[in-house]
This record gives structure tokens, sequence and C-alpha cells, in this order.
């Protein structure tokens, strides 16, 4: 399903200008967030993401017509996957952007399986690194090619996903996801100078964990940090909180663990009140 230019359709196919700059650069944005019985999960939250990422660039968009564009796609589906892209559009050749941007913006829907949320997850390190020198790492942009190389190399070597190091040699973060550690009663996680995205479900956890006794910190990880781990887990807006089994050869425990045990429960109970709907388990 898809919504472009004011109306819904079937299929994924519209036109479009081959001179667009998010086709050409990669200039351009996008989000995904979880719809849960024809309601977007933090839609707020994912709206003021997308247009932080587009200001980011230095271009603005109608954030109404993106709320209006989330909301149409994500009617009728019990649970779906929603991606909201919007490219700066058009303009003449060169890198320089055009001085009157005119943004181009769409949506789409496609079913999500249960089973992907609270999924374990193995993860094999990617020998592609993190620049968290770029502002771009903090931002979902449409360039995600180290991303897309990293998924295959790590599927290639039997993980369901890579983890990245930034260009100091500390963890920033998984493929699609924000990585936690848990070290007795505190959960850890990478600062988002380490080059990591302004996860929603990472946000949230930080604020839900002083309520579950937790002590919630943002700082640097070192790979042999992840050794002393009790437990890890990835979180994003599909997956939401996901138990990894393994990064490369240490297994982990992680799905029984009882810091990872609540905060799932914490954050699925969060959702389903939001949504009017029963907590998953």
């Amino acid at each position: 399903m898809l919504w472009r230019d004011g109306r819904v359709q079937e299929g994924t196919t519209a036109p479009f200008d081959l001179a667009d700059r998010g086709l050409l650069l990669g200039d351009g944005v996008f989000d995904t967030a979880m719809a849960l019985g024809g309601r977007v999960v933090a839609e707020e939250a994912h709206l003021a993401r997308l247009v932080a990422a587009a200001a980011s660039l230095g271009f603005r968009f109608d954030a109404e017509e993106a709320r209006t564009a989330m909301r149409a796609v994500a009617a009728g589906h019990a649970r779906a996957a929603i991606r909201t892209t919007v490219t700066r559009g058009s303009g003449p050749r060169g890198l320089r952007p055009p001085a009157e941007p005119r943004p181009v913006l769409w949506a789409g829907a496609a079913p999500l399986r249960s089973s992907t949320v609270f999924a374990e997850l193995s993860l094999g390190w990617s020998a592609i690194r993190r620049n968290e020198t770029s502002p771009t790492a903090r931002h979902k942009t449409l360039g995600y090619l180290d991303a897309v190389l990293s998924a295959e190399a790590a599927a290639r070597e039997g993980y369901d996903e890579a983890l990245f190091l930034n260009m100091a040699g500390r963890v920033a973060c998984a493929g699609t996801g924000t990585l936690f550690a848990v070290f007795g009663t505190s959960i850890v996680t990478p600062s988002l100078s380490e080059g990591v995205l302004a996860g929603i479900v990472r946000a949230r956890l930080l604020a839900l964990a002083p309520g579950l006794g937790l002590v919630p910190s943002e700082r640097p990880l070192a790979p042999e940090d992840l050794a002393g781990a009790e437990a890890v887990f990835v979180t994003n807006s599909l997956r939401l909180v996901a138990p990894v089994r393994r990064i490369a050869g240490r297994d982990y425990a992680s799905a029984g663990h009882p810091t990872v045990r609540a905060v799932r429960a914490a954050l699925s109970a969060e959702i389903a009140q939001a949504c009017g709907m029963a907590p998953e388990g």
C-alpha cells in the first residue's frame, strides 16, 4: 500500500522524477514506525524525528502531510511497518542543493509478522565503521549502503544482523537498531555522539528505566566491555526489544534475563495502553 499526492493506492508504483535528488544523491530522510490496530505507535515522536532529520540536511516539509500519509496507510492494518520517505526533490545538476527545495513525500505500509516483535538476534561485527563525525550517522538518511552491505556480510557468516564499531573503535549500534548492555541494575547504551541514531524506543527505555529500578546510562562502550555484560539487547520500532543470543563467538542468555524481561514488559504495556490493546507477552 502506498500514499502519494494525497491518495492511497495499492502496490508500490507511482510516477517519479528521475532528477530527484533522493534518487541521484541520497538527499533525503525516512522514518520507520509500527502500526497497531490502525494506529501509528509513538506517532508524535516519529514525526518530530523526521522533521529534525530533514532540518539537519537543510530543508523543511509539511509535517501535517506526513501525519496524514502515515495515518492513511496505517488504517485497517492490525499490524504493519510504516515507512515515510521525504526527499529534497528535484534540482539542477550538481551537488549544491536548490535554493528553493520542493520536497517529495510518500508513505507505504507492509504487513509486519508478530514473530518479528521481541525476536532474538545474533550479531556479527561489521568490517565497515560507523562515522561518528558525520551528521548523517545520527539521522535516517537515504544513504544506507553501509548497512545494506554489512547486513549481507553478516548473513553470509550466519548472523541475523551486523554490529558496528565507530571510527574510534568503540561500539556504535546494530544495523537496524540501538544496542543496550546490562550490567547489574544498569542498562548502558552508547551516547548519540558515538554515531548512534536517536532511536524512538531507545528514548522510551531510557525514560522508563528508573521506574523499573534500573539505572540508565549513555556512555562509550568498548567491544571488550560487552564481554562483561550479563545480557545484551537491540531496540528499534519494529522489533521493540530484541534479546541478543550471540555476538560473534560469545553467547548470552539475554531472553530470560530479568532486566530484559522487565523492559520488554514495560514497553509492551505502554504501547498497548496507547493503542487500546492488550499487552503482548
